[in-house]
């Protein structure tokens, strides 16, 4: 009866694995296989540069408007139900970019795509954490590498699906299926919840934390090069004579870098307590690459592409755990993983418009990569603040004086 007992238990932790593979390889593929076809894109929509660069915009924007409401949400619903309703939300809007025939159209299922993706990414740290309490840094990075992962995917199969079809639509909708599965998945698999009455008062709570601010800031400078990559890295090749294809095959190296890198990092830190000294090689490998794309951009473009994912991917990946490392309730971390993304994805999603407007003005893109080395910086300096003992004075909050009547 034991022996049933643990082989039903190891099953059902595979197929949680399995869960959270397949959640995080929906969350991105929307956003990387639009670069690759935003020749298509334009020619039919009648977007601009500015436009196309909505289509990232307004998904990033979204993902941290609506990460705010992750607390709420797990009070409310349930992070299992949030999560599921969200993934539906994400195979009706790829479905729907069949039918898309206008600009307006497409930043409309931009937004339906964003808004799904920002209540799975709200919700489902809080998951990992409270099924995988032991094993936090792994799991979480097999979340990240695969949702790095569908960024390859997105970037890749785009532009063959595409062309294979003769129609742009397919390229994009064909991320329904996917979607479709995970629901199915999470449906079966994910464990029911009930609701926790402290969701607002929670969201208050961290945001009168200094702590949870500096998370959003560093995470939301990364992450606003990833965002300003998958919108930029393969139309600038582009210009210089790449066809579609090949420069989605760049976008695809950058992912898969991300990926190997969201998934081997935390492992290789997992014996280290201080995260710092990993996520300064995560930044260094980052500047080295952007710096590549202003110096010698012909030079192992690929290398730069794999180097640039890399640093991204292990950067995203580590910044997760630290900010769920933070509190040892599986709840309040994921509220506070909820804060850090809702705050940086606002961030993340302005600099590929930046990008837009200065390449406009200045007919490169030298000006953006510039900009996202001035963000590299930054973070660094900002890193310095996130030593393992300042986790627990950082969450506390100065409690009021007794009253005495």
């Amino acid at each position: 009866m034991n022996g049933q007992k643990s082989i039903e238990a190891t099953s059902g932790r595979f197929l949680m694995l399995a869960v959270v593979a397949l959640v995080g390889l929906n969350l991105r593929p929307f956003i990387t296989g639009i670069g690759p076809l935003a020749a298509s894109v334009r020619a039919e929509t009648g977007l601009g540069a500015q436009g196309i660069a909505m289509l990232t915009l307004v998904p990033m924007l979204l993902m941290g408007i609506f990460a705010f409401a992750g607390p709420s949400l797990h009070a409310r619903l349930g992070a299992s139900r949030a999560a599921i309703a969200a993934l539906a939300i994400l195979a009706l809007a790829s479905f729907l970019r069949l039918f898309v025939s206008t600009g307006l159209a497409m930043v409309g299922t931009a937004a339906l795509l964003g808004l799904g993706a920002a209540v799975v990414q709200a919700v489902f740290p809080g998951i990992i954490k409270r099924q995988f309490p032991r094993h936090v840094s792994l799991v979480m990075g097999l979340y990240s590498s695969m949702l790095m992962g569908g960024g390859a995917l997105g970037a890749q199969l785009a532009p063959l699906i595409a062309t294979a079809s003769g129609d742009w639509h397919f390229g994009l909708a064909w991320m329904a299926l996917p979607a479709l599965v995970a629901v199915a998945l999470a449906v079966a698999c994910l464990p029911r919840d009930v609701a926790r009455p402290q969701g607002k008062s929670a969201t208050a709570g961290l945001l009168k934390r200094p702590r949870t601010w500096l998370l959003m800031a560093c995470f939301g400078l990364v992450n606003g090069g990833y965002s300003t990559s998958v919108a930029w890295l393969a139309p600038y090749y582009q210009e210089q004579g790449w066809t579609s294809a090949s420069s989605g095959g760049l976008l695809a190296v950058m992912a898969v870098g991300q990926a190997l890198s969201a998934l081997l990092l935390p492992v290789l830190a997992g014996k280290s307590v201080d995260r710092r000294p990993w996520l300064w090689l995560t930044l260094a490998m980052q500047a080295v690459g952007f710096a590549g794309l202003i110096l010698r951009p012909e030079t192992a473009p690929f290398v730069l592409a794999l180097l640039l994912g890399a640093g991204l991917g292990g950067s995203f990946s580590l910044t997760m755990i630290v900010a769920l490392e933070h509190l040892p309730d599986p709840a309040e971390a994921g509220a506070l993983s909820a804060m850090m993304q809702g705050g940086g994805f606002l961030i993340a999603a302005i600099p590929p418009w930046i990008v837009a407007v200065l390449h406009d003005l200045t007919g490169g893109f030298h000006a953006g990569w510039l900009l996202h080395l001035a963000c590299i910086a930054i973070v660094t300096v900002l890193t310095f603040r996130l030593a393992p003992r300042s986790y627990a004075p950082a969450m506390k909050l100065e409690t009021p004086e007794p009253v005495t009547v």
